[in-house]
């Protein structure tokens, strides 16, 4: 018995060692990369990979609308493929470590797989996954997902992440990384009215499963707008866009960046970094 309180006791040690190593990571959303030589994305993006790097982040995380391939036709399978592994072949070349999220325009419609991520997961991966860094679990949905002809969290990927939280310690530090947000005010500060139309409808289902866990950072993208909410102790977090306003200058003055977060221990602070991209790359 002794040597199992023991056993134990160095698991909880070592997990609480580990929780307490430092480390940054980028979280990059709303990149639109697309064809278009006046744009000029992928070079952009280049750009913002040699930025993230020169700051020494352990990773990049993704949130989704990386490449515009949502409204191309059947007939454009060869082309939409093609955009998704270019962006893949550069983001390898650049040598970090990165984690790709889905958003509704990387959706292709022409191609098994379920909501229009079948292409998008047959070059990354699942869309929808999670994995620990330094003590840290980093869950990332597909909140691109259709319900009742609304974004949502289906009842499959449901599943899948309740499964994962009841493997997930209470006291262990998260960040989730959603594309469609949980919460956003773009609509009310913006236009003046409150709608769910670029929020996912059963998101306080899901925000609910994480009640008695250790939730601390919820990324989101999709809007552009840089925001901060901050909700039951929970930092919700929409990182504005690596495009700003479609590669055409600030989005109602958010500018083209991307979100680097520090973290210690469990504790962790964050800023928004203009990486430096002009209209037409000048």
């Amino acid at each position: 018995m002794k040597s199992v309180f023991l056993t134990i006791g160095v698991i909880v040690v070592s997990f609480l060692a580990q929780a307490q190593e430092k480390f940054s990571f980028a979280f990059f959303t709303d990149l639109h990369l697309n064809t278009s030589e006046e744009t000029k994305s992928f070079d952009a993006l280049g750009k913002a990979l040699e930025h993230a790097k020169s700051k020494k982040v352990d990773f990049v995380l993704s949130g989704g609308d990386n490449v515009d391939v949502d409204a191309y036709k059947a007939d454009q399978l060869p082309k939409a493929k093609s955009m998704f592994q270019k962006y893949k072949d550069q983001i390898d070349a650049s040598k970090m470590k990165y984690y790709y999220a889905i958003g509704n325009h990387d959706r292709y419609w022409h191609y098994d797989g379920k909501d229009g991520a079948g292409l998008f997961e047959s070059v990354f991966g699942k869309s929808y996954y999670s994995f620990e860094h330094k003590g840290w679990r980093f869950i990332v949905l597909n909140s691109a997902q259709i319900c009742n002809g609304k974004y949502c969290v289906d009842d499959e990927q449901k599943a899948w992440l309740e499964q994962v939280l009841a493997s997930t310690p209470k006291n262990q530090p998260i960040v989730v990384v959603a594309h469609v947000p949980f919460l956003s005010l773009y609509y009310p500060v913006l236009e003046g009215k409150y709608t769910d139309a670029d929020t996912f409808s059963n998101q306080k289902a899901i925000f609910d499963l994480f009640g008695n866990h250790n939730l601390k950072l919820v990324l989101q993208g999709h809007q552009h707008l840089y925001e901060e909410i901050k909700v039951k102790g929970v930092q919700f977090i929409t990182a504005g866009a690596i495009c700003a306003s479609w590669w055409g200058g600030p989005f109602h003055g958010t500018q083209e960046g991307y979100l680097k977060v520090d973290v210690n221990g469990d504790k962790f602070k964050w800023d928004y970094i203009d990486y430096g991209w002009t209209v037409n790359g000048k």
